[in-house]
């Protein structure tokens, strides 16, 4: 594991020897709870049906199978049923166009572990430009965060002897060149975070031992993580540090060949990227530079005037009451702007030239479906990937060029019948009388009388916004058998832009849990459900969510579902990667931080004199993001208070909570029997 902060110790917290992750006694009792929620939930011959077709799901050869283009070569990472672990493959575009395209494997995660006698899971790969003859390959010990990094040679398909070799920690390696990396890591003693993270980034040379490396930049405790990168586009090479103090809190540096560093002068809180001969800016806060602009905006200008001093910007994008950016990509000669207007995806193509930025629709996008776009070689052509996909509409893969219709590629098969369903567009009035929308997912001619059983779910944090999404999973085990399915866009996400997250930020957080509250209130006003057949699910700031749920609105709900979450809101940022979401949540070493913390923290809000919707527990002991602690000690509470509690601990599987498809339907099967048994005695 890697060197982590020690928390301090809290004198007065029975449960707090369940922290201990890998301690005898902590096991012993995560695995006795975890003999009892299979003995309850996973023994009978409907939970092995259910998870059965969920793996089936996960494991289907009609997954869409997406690519990267890396040099000649599109390569994807494949899980199946046959390989568990998964094949790192490639193939030609000639050969992807056809339904059954020949694969080439590159690395075999299975065959490897075999061979070491070690559970690696895949981490992903930074292949070396522009040969791409070379990767460095990131390897997960079962899921969790930190990783080792080897060098891979792609064309001999075999680990470089003597290559760039990185032993396991939170940080990574990036190329510079054939024989010079960036590298930040554990570097021992004192070189990491409070959150865990690297704190000094180094170059490394091929040959030399990793502790020759030189200094690039060494950032200071408190900050959250520091990296640099090798900017490869011909023509504009350069090099980068980046400097996160915070979420939502970041310095950019251009670094010269001499080692200098330029602060590329804009503010903290705005996104920034360089490409070619742009700076964009995407704006958190207000900006009050030139004519000032607003939250939400994205900017553009000449990078090189720019760090001359010139400051007049192109607004590129300004956010309106229903509309945010939800996201851009560059392609050769173009920028594709997704904005989300109420929550559903407009794409639209803005080319810079010498009169300005013109704007042009974007051809063949689906006018109601969540749509998102990547360059496919943002250095050789406009062609671009666009996946598509609803609640009830199977997942497709397109390959556009931005001038033409869209070619459809791939298409995800139907894994249930979508036909009898239908999905709607709701709108909750919160507390403080905000307009809360909703996604409403439920068989067409639904009986409104209060009977049907309902799974909201939502998020809620770090301005992550909650799209239509197709699971197959849900559409078998839920949708297919009766179950109403909503999804809740609430205040702390991204839906409309960082308005909508700041809304809920520290102090304000509660608006999130009146927000869902509210829409869990209007599920029932319109009789779709009630609280004897309504649940709510999330995970990690989610779990955070459904946990303030539980023990704050527990009228509302027959049953609750808790995700690798956050709860223990006093020591969350002492755990792990907790101190990073000081920017989210508060400080609870402040006494007038600690002050409001306390009024959203579960562990702390239980009362065991109360009686509590039956809850369902689930984390990793492998997650080194959100500590398992969280969950083992709310779990373990409320046990001794005589809840009704439900609690698994997969001992794999990182924040993820599964390392594998098939612990991944485990996982779910345990949570849909769940909701089952507890929401309706005569469904499923």
């Amino acid at each position: 594991m890697p060197n982590l902060p020690t928390p301090p110790s809290t004198g007065d917290d029975p449960y707090l020897w369940l922290e201990d992750v890998d301690s005898t006694q902590a096991l012993d009792w995560v695995r006795a709870q975890n003999l009892k929620a299979h003995a309850r939930l996973a023994e009978s011959a409907p939970f092995k049906a259910m998870q059965a077709d969920l793996l089936a799901v996960l494991d289907s050869d009609s997954n869409i199978p997406y690519v990267e283009k890396i040099g000649a070569h599109y390569y994807n990472f494949w899980v199946d049923a046959a390989h568990p672990r998964g094949l790192w493959r490639r193939t030609t575009l000639a050969q992807y166009r056809k339904a059954q395209p020949a694969w080439e494997t590159v690395l075999d995660i299975d065959a490897l572990n075999a061979r070491e006698g070690e559970n690696w899971v895949w981490h992903g790969a930074d292949c070396l430009h522009p040969g791409y003859q070379r990767a460095l390959v990131a390897l997960s010990r079962g899921g969790a965060d930190a990783s080792v990094t080897r060098e891979f040679d792609l064309v001999e398909k075999a680990w470089v002897n003597d290559g760039f070799e990185l032993p396991e920690s939170k940080g990574g390696l990036g190329w510079i060149d054939h024989d010079n990396v960036y590298v930040f890591t554990d570097f021992g003693a004192d070189s990491m975070t409070r959150s865990g993270y690297p704190r000094i980034v180094k170059q490394w040379q091929r040959g030399t031992p990793l502790s020759a490396a030189t200094i690039v930049y060494e950032g200071r405790h408190d900050d959250m993580y520091i990296a640099a990168m090798h900017d490869s586009t011909p023509g504009y090479e350069r090099d980068f540090v980046s400097r996160t103090l915070a979420f939502y809190n970041n310095e950019l540096y251009l670094r010269a060949p001499d080692g200098t560093l330029s602060k590329i002068d804009a503010p903290n809180s705005a996104d920034k990227s360089v490409h070619k001969d742009w700076l964009l800016l995407q704006l958190r806060d207000d900006w009050a530079v030139g004519d000032g602009y607003v939250a939400g905006s994205l900017l553009a200008i000449n990078f090189a005037r720019f760090m001359a001093g010139a400051r007049d910007f192109d607004l590129l994008f300004e956010p309106s009451d229903s509309t945010s950016l939800a996201g851009m990509d560059w392609t050769r000669n173009h920028l594709v702007l997704n904005v989300l207007e109420d929550v559903r995806n407009r794409l639209s193509v803005l080319t810079p030239g010498p009169q300005g930025w013109a704007r042009s629709a974007f051809i063949g996008a689906p006018a109601m479906a969540t749509v998102d776009v990547s360059a496919v070689d943002s250095d050789d052509s406009d062609a671009v990937w666009m996946v598509t996909r609803g609640f009830l509409t199977p997942v497709t893969l397109s390959l556009a060029d931005l001038d033409a219709q869209p070619e459809v590629l791939k298409a995800m098969p139907a894994f249930f019948d979508a036909s009898r369903h239908e999905v709607e567009q709701h709108f909750a009035v919160s507390k403080d009388g905000t307009r809360v929308p909703y996604f409403l997912v439920h068989e067409q001619g639904l009986q409104y009388n209060a009977n049907a059983p309902t799974l909201l779910y939502g998020y809620g944090g770090f301005e992550v916004s909650l799209c239509p999404e197709y699971s197959g999973g849900l559409g078998r085990a839920w949708l297919s058998k009766g179950g109403v399915y909503a999804v809740a866009n609430i205040r702390g996400g991204g839906e409309y832009g960082p308005r909508w997250h700041q809304a809920a930020l520290k102090h304000k957080r509660a608006r999130a849990y009146e927000d869902f509250a509210a829409v869990a209130q209007d599920l029932i006003n319109r009789n779709i459900t009630s609280p004897r057949h309504l649940a709510v699910q999330g995970g990690s700031n989610g779990g955070l969510l459904t946990g303030n749920m539980l023990t704050q609105y527990p009228e509302l709900f027959a049953a609750v579902v808790v995700q690798v979450p956050l709860l223990d809101m006093q020591r969350y940022h002492h755990l792990l990667a907790g101190a990073s979401w000081m920017e989210e949540y508060g400080n609870p070493d402040v006494p007038e931080e600690w002050a409001y913390i306390q009024t959203f923290s579960p562990y702390h809000l239980f009362d065991p004199a109360k009686t509590y919707p039956p809850v369902l527990f689930t984390t990793s002991t492998r997650d080194d993001r959100v500590h398992p602690a969280h969950a083992r000690k709310l779990a373990a509470k409320m046990i001794d208070a005589g809840q009704d509690v439900t609690y698994y601990e997969n001992i794999e599987g990182g924040h993820g909570g599964a390392a594998d498809n098939a612990q991944s339907a485990y996982m779910k099967a345990l949570v849909y029997g769940f909701l089952w048994e507890r929401l309706s005695a005569g469904h499923g």
